[in-house]
């Protein structure tokens, strides 16, 4: 090998090393508590704008495995029967707000004359849990990988914008910490942001928010059912969201075992640190590529059916 070769060899290792040492110093640096979850978010952002994200391959499943364990963690804070009551109080608006979205979303893949499958998944992830949803409804509806792409890359723009624009909103209206929960939870399309949100606005808006989303994630199994009639696609696996059961149990733990409470916040604080990791790595892995690929009608679409969701959403629980 030429000493010119080895030199330029040399010198893209130093850099690829580099690259890495960067981004892992940043997601540690997230773990510190006075990193915020949108302080998290905006980190993430700015190093996929400007160092990249080394292992974006593997981005998507760290992201999902440690939302799981984060959530479940917070379970171990939260109260079984305040949780059934906050449950029971969203029931009728995410039936309405659901089945509206899917509806609104229908119309406008017609109106902007949007690929039925790429609409449809936006719609689901707008809907029910973003990511989530889109995920368990994909093999339902046989998406190809641009169709899924460009549904997950509406959500995940919309979900940061979110966790910024919400708390700002809440304060503003003075909503109180039940509103604003349930308001997260309806309208803000990924748990993630969803807790994230509502971990920055205080800690009943977070039990209230992460107890109705996951109660809303449900919802993925009776939509993929109807999805499988109206597609006419035949029986397909439906990736259900089994954590919530362990989320469920981890309640139960904190509510009815009190000589285990004294050591739950432990791992209470260590979820709410996942949690802060995870949105780092969402922010992330919206790099340039992801911006550009979603194309003008679908980001309308999904802006107008998360904006009308919102704002009735909104209306609803204030006037409660």
């Amino acid at each position: 090998m030429s000493g010119e070769k080895y030199y330029l060899l040399n010198r893209l290792n130093k850099n690829i090393s580099l690259h890495k040492v960067i981004f892992v110093f940043v997601a540690c640096l997230t773990l510190i508590p006075i990193i915020s979850p949108p302080m998290a978010l905006l980190l993430g952002i700015i190093i996929a704008q400007t160092v990249g994200n080394p292992y974006l391959n593997l981005n998507h499943k760290i992201t999902q495995l440690l939302l799981q364990f984060s959530v479940v963690g917070l379970g171990f804070g939260m109260n079984i029967q305040e949780a059934i009551h906050a449950g029971s109080t969203g029931f009728t608006l995410t039936l309405f707000s659901i089945t509206g979205t899917l509806l609104l979303g229908i119309g406008l893949a017609k109106v902007f004359k949007i690929d039925k499958i790429t609409s449809y998944l936006t719609s689901v992830g707008t809907a029910i849990c973003g990511g989530s949803a889109i995920a368990a409804i994909s093999p339902v509806v046989q998406a190809k990988e641009k169709q899924i792409s460009v549904a997950l890359g509406i959500v995940f723009i919309l979900n940061s914008i979110a966790l910024f624009i919400f708390p700002l909103v809440g304060h503003a209206l003075q909503l109180s910490q039940q509103q604003f929960g349930l308001w997260c939870a309806i309208a803000i399309h990924d748990t993630s942001s969803v807790v994230g949100a509502a971990a920055n606005y205080g800690n009943e808006a977070l039990e209230i928010a992460t107890t109705v989303k996951l109660a809303r994630a449900l919802w993925i199994i009776p939509v993929a059912l109807i999805t499988t009639l109206a597609f006419k696609q035949g029986k397909k696996k439906v990736k259900i969201p089994y954590f919530i059961g362990y989320f469920i149990i981890a309640m139960c733990i904190n509510s009815y075992f009190p000589w285990v409470q004294a050591h739950n916040q432990i791992m209470v604080n260590i979820a709410k640190a996942g949690l802060t990791l995870t949105l780092f790595l969402i922010g992330s892995g919206l790099s340039k590529k992801v911006l550009h690929f979603v194309g003008l009608k679908p980001m309308l679409q999904g802006i107008i059916l998360w904006v009308t969701i919102s704002l009735i959403s909104l209306s609803v629980i204030i006037n409660l």
